[in-house]
């Protein structure tokens, strides 16, 4: 284990919560929009099929090298779940690198929730030691590459699975 633990994450309108097993009802439905899958395939998944994803994430990742960090997104004003950001943090040499994602239900995008939400961890990541945040972006996604921007990522020239690696060295 590398000593990352999930924690609750604070910004101005919002509050990461780390992941619970009991957060798959209300996400299934913040989640069951198919335009979600659009650019990373698939359908999405109903409570059940979701309560057994979290409860796999929940347990962490089987290589203790790695760890797995997932939080629900809390838009404080509606106090309502409205996505979800994760981080799988890993060693890389002598530093430890994060590799980030997001998703925001359909009902909240347009509102700087994702952007907001994925600032918060990065700046969290880096209070935690972490050296390099990573996103994979598909080059057709607008919205997610103005996210990893706002994060400060920048678009490397390097592809994994038909998308960009958007990257950061932080300090």
């Amino acid at each position: 284990m590398n000593g990352v633990t999930a924690q609750v994450i604070s910004t101005e309108r919002l509050d990461l919560l780390p992941l619970r097993v009991e957060d798959a009802e209300e996400m299934a439905e913040v989640l069951s929009d198919p335009a979600l899958h659009a650019y990373i395939g698939g359908t999405p998944d109903d409570a059940q099929a979701l309560r057994a994803r979290y409860e796999r994430m929940t347990a962490g990742s089987p290589d203790p090298a790695i760890t797995w960090l997932n939080w629900v997104i809390r838009l404080r004003d509606e106090a309502r779940l409205t996505g979800t950001v994760q981080a799988t943090v890993s060693p890389a040499g002598e530093e430890r690198i994060a590799e980030i994602a997001w998703v925001v239900g359909s009902p909240w995008q347009g509102r700087g929730i994702a952007k907001e939400a994925a600032r918060g961890l990065v700046e969290w990541l880096g209070r935690q030691g972490v050296q390099v945040v990573v996103a994979h972006v598909h080059p057709e996604h607008e919205a997610s590459a103005a996210v990893a921007a706002a994060c400060g990522l920048a678009p490397t020239d390097i592809w994994h699975d038909g998308e960009v690696r958007w990257e950061r060295t932080i300090g």
